[in-house]
């Protein structure tokens, strides 16, 4: 397995290839890094995006999970950048429950390249974000994209609505 660990804005990542596809992006960097052709890309690609330069990534993604897992997570990766959802309107289009739509965003090995920050709670709350720092980053990343704006995202957090 290959790993290449990067700076961004929000924290510091991980990327891991295995057999030629992003398998997953963890946070924290790595004493144990091997790069390759393909994570070159993909820090390439992740730094272009940080910049506000890219909208869409084009790397291949092996997300390993269960059925209903995969199958969110290829829902997931259709939503549009700067746009959000609900998981309960997730759970609509997929055939699921919002509940298992929630537990499999948490579950999401490839977080910003698989965007289970794009899915959100109900009544303009946020949900929850299982990477690290929580509700912050996930604002932080929603922000960046123009789904939040700054003052959203400070409102959000001064209001008790960031369902901490």
């Amino acid at each position: 397995m290959f790993q290449l660990s990067m700076h961004t804005p929000v924290i510091d990542i991980t990327i891991s290839e295995l057999e030629g596809s992003i398998i997953a992006l963890d946070w924290g960097w790595s004493p144990f890094q091997e790069p390759s052709p393909l994570l070159a890309e993909a820090k390439s690609q992740l730094d272009a995006y940080f910049d506000g330069d890219l909208t869409s990534f084009d790397l291949p993604i092996n997300p390993m999970g269960s059925k209903h897992q995969e199958k969110v997570w290829r829902a997931m990766v259709d939503i549009p950048f700067g746009q959000t959802t609900t998981y309960g309107e997730m759970a609509k289009d997929i055939g699921s429950a919002a509940q298992a739509v929630g537990g499999a965003c948490g579950r999401n090995p490839i977080p910003i390249l698989v965007p289970c920050h794009r899915v959100v709670a109900r009544a303009g709350k946020l949900g929850g974000y299982s990477g690290d720092g929580g509700l912050y980053t996930k604002r932080a990343l929603l922000v960046l994209e123009g789904a939040l704006s700054i003052e959203e995202g400070y409102t959000l957090e001064h209001s008790g609505a960031l369902d901490l």
